[in-house]
């Protein structure tokens, strides 16, 4: 997959990401660049729990995944910093 699709999944992972989690998203463009970064975690989570992935459908998944854990991650500390 080339560079733009990874940039195209991410940010659909991070619109469906903050649509899963209510009240966990930061703003349609800052859930978008969460999602480019939880591709990353995504890719490194599934990793580790020796799950692969193939494909924009499994890409979708692991971004989704990663963008979750992420906007659940940020959702703790802003809520601890408040």
């Amino acid at each position: 997959m080339s560079f733009l699709w990874y940039i195209l999944i991410g940010m659909a992972a991070g619109f469906i990401a903050g649509k899963i989690m209510r009240g966990g998203g930061f703003g349609i463009i800052v859930n978008l660049i969460v999602g480019i970064v939880g591709g990353v975690l995504g890719g490194w989570i599934f990793g580790l729990l020796g799950i692969s992935s193939s494909g924009i459908i499994g890409g979708l998944i692991t971004a989704v995944v990663g963008a979750v854990v992420l906007l659940w991650i940020t959702g703790l500390i802003s809520r601890r910093m408040s």
